[in-house]
């Protein structure tokens, strides 16, 4: 497949991580990658890296639909697929979250993608065809402790997913769950940033885990969880998704992903709650 003259993927949250990666590695493979990021200072950064890119803020309205008419523009009205990648996660015992937490949680986990994708979906329809990836996770289908408002964000994704997924039968159209377990990305920084904006250590009951969780929170031990992986292997995935001729309707990436979608299946809900307390 020749650039320029193979398939359009528009990507969200490119600037590191499962998103920068995931940009590399189609745009090698000779798909033309519109590559955003939230911060213009991110934008400029793959611009020099040689992407077609501009901001898009899953946050700002206004900056989803700019992004998504330039992208058009620059496309000839064609977008062959989307993957749904911005996201963060916010920590913290839900007795901790604030309204205003959870808020900014799902303003841009979940609002942002369902409006872009939105905005997406009358251009696959007139087209015909279109795929459709959501980067979800391994908290989309379990739920650990002190990760509650990304969970609910997680698990609001994959039902909008499966909600969509069977409404747009017939369509051409692909619904595809990418579900990641532990990743070396940033994304435990970005949490960390998260964590200390919203929770109020001192008065929390749950002070003394939170303290320690902060201190490995800021080593780079933290990228090397067991069982964790690059993020290459959330492009394998994504690669499936997009160039298998029938994808699945989700893909696992991890071991602890396959064992706990198995476990959640077999086992009593009170004996998972138990193993996954154990593996938080």
């Amino acid at each position: 497949m020749e650039y320029g003259s193979g398939k359009n993927i528009l990507i969200t949250g490119c600037s590191t991580g499962i998103g920068h990666c995931v940009a590399q590695g189609l745009k090698a493979r000779g798909w033309r990658v519109f590559a955003t990021a939230r911060k213009m200072a991110d934008v400029d950064k793959l611009k020099k890296e040689g992407f077609e890119s501009c901001q898009i803020d899953l946050d700002n309205s206004y900056s989803i639909h700019s992004g998504v008419q330039w992208v058009l523009e620059q496309s000839d009205g064609r977008l062959d697929a989307l993957f749904n990648n911005g996201a963060y996660g916010q920590p913290g015992a839900m007795e901790d979250i604030t309204r205003q937490a959870i808020r900014e949680q799902f303003e841009t986990n979940v609002f942002g993608t369902h409006e872009l994708t939105s905005l997406i979906l009358p251009v696959m329809r007139a087209q015909g065809y279109g795929r459709i990836i959501q980067n979800s996770s391994i908290l989309g289908f379990v739920a650990m402790p002190f990760r509650g408002a990304y969970v609910a964000s997680k698990f609001a994704i994959n039902g909008l997913t499966e909600a969509m997924r069977v409404e747009m039968q017939g369509s051409g159209i692909d619904f595809i769950l990418i579900e990641p377990g532990p990743i070396r990305t940033e994304f435990r920084k970005n949490a960390r940033e998260a964590f200390l904006k919203f929770i109020k250590i001192d008065k929390s009951p749950y002070q003394e885990k939170y303290q320690g969780w902060i201190k490995i929170a800021t080593q780079e031990e933290a990228k090397k969880m067991p069982f964790s992986l690059p993020p290459e292997a959330v492009l394998e995935k994504v690669i499936k998704a997009l160039e298998s001729k029938t994808p699945k309707t989700r893909y696992g990436v991890t071991t602890p992903t396959h064992v706990f979608w198995i476990l959640r299946c077999i086992l009593p809900r009170r004996w998972l709650d138990k193993i996954l307390l154990k593996a938080s």
